[in-house]
């Protein structure tokens, strides 16, 4: 069942679409098109791709009732032939893949297990354990959805210990919904919060659509001010 969550989507879809326009050079995306790990229902991905006729989209989800959906929603949006949606494991279908590009909106609830309400928005224990994977691989691009709540001290820490900058992102705050409020969630949360590894107040959060590249083509790196961003201490990001 994907998950549905409209301001988060506007929020990906906007941010993404700047991200491949103002970078299409150095991304390279109409050479090698992009892979995507976790279609969900392809809204947002779909709007971006049909502004750009000359990105292509591959992507893979490993939850069979989003892939319906999602495909429903490519043919929908007229973009079936440059946004193809897989069933299956990303790491596994995406591997020797041209694209040098990955975008992700990965499900990121932290939680001591995936036994939730809706299974497929675990994040693992520290809700990040989807993008660690993403940074451990051969990529020269990450364009992800970063939550503060989700670790992301330990998030930038691998980053830049696997050679990521961040080139530039894009911050929202989002109200703390039914999913991050279940009891299990919401008490890992804190946890993180309270040993200084992630943000959240009663009500809130904030979510980065960030771009992490490896090329020295893209100058500058602006780390400290996502954290900032995040409502992360800077000092504790240098020492993570």
């Amino acid at each position: 069942m994907p998950f549905d969550c409209t301001a988060e989507s506007a929020h990906f879809a906007c941010s993404l679409g700047l991200v491949l326009r103002q970078y299409a050079r150095e991304l390279d995306w109409a050479d090698g098109g992009v892979v995507e790990l976790g279609t969900g229902d392809a809204r947002a991905v779909s709007e971006v791709v049909a502004g750009l006729p000359g990105l292509a989209v591959r992507s893979w989800d490993v939850d069979a009732a989003s892939v319906d959906e999602a495909r429903a929603v490519v043919a929908e949006h007229g973009v079936a032939g440059q946004y193809t949606v897989e069933h299956g494991d990303f790491f596994a279908g995406s591997a020797g893949s041209p694209a040098r590009t990955v975008i992700t909106n990965p499900p990121y609830l932290p939680a001591p297990d995936g036994d939730l309400q809706l299974p497929g928005l675990w994040g693992g224990p520290d809700g990040n354990a989807l993008l660690l994977r993403v940074l451990e691989g051969p990529w020269e691009h990450v364009v992800a959805a970063v939550a503060s709540y989700a670790d992301p001290v330990g998030t930038l820490a691998a980053a830049a210990d696997a050679g990521f900058r961040v080139a530039s992102f894009l911050a929202m705050p989002l109200e703390l919904g039914h999913y991050s409020r279940e009891p299990k969630v919401l008490a890992r949360i804190r946890e993180l919060v309270d040993a200084g590894r992630g943000w959240a107040d009663e009500d809130s959060y904030m979510v980065a659509v960030a771009l992490l590249t490896r090329s020295p083509r893209i100058a500058g790196d602006r780390s400290a001010e996502l954290a900032g961003a995040l409502q992360l201490p800077v000092p504790a990001l240098a020492a993570a």
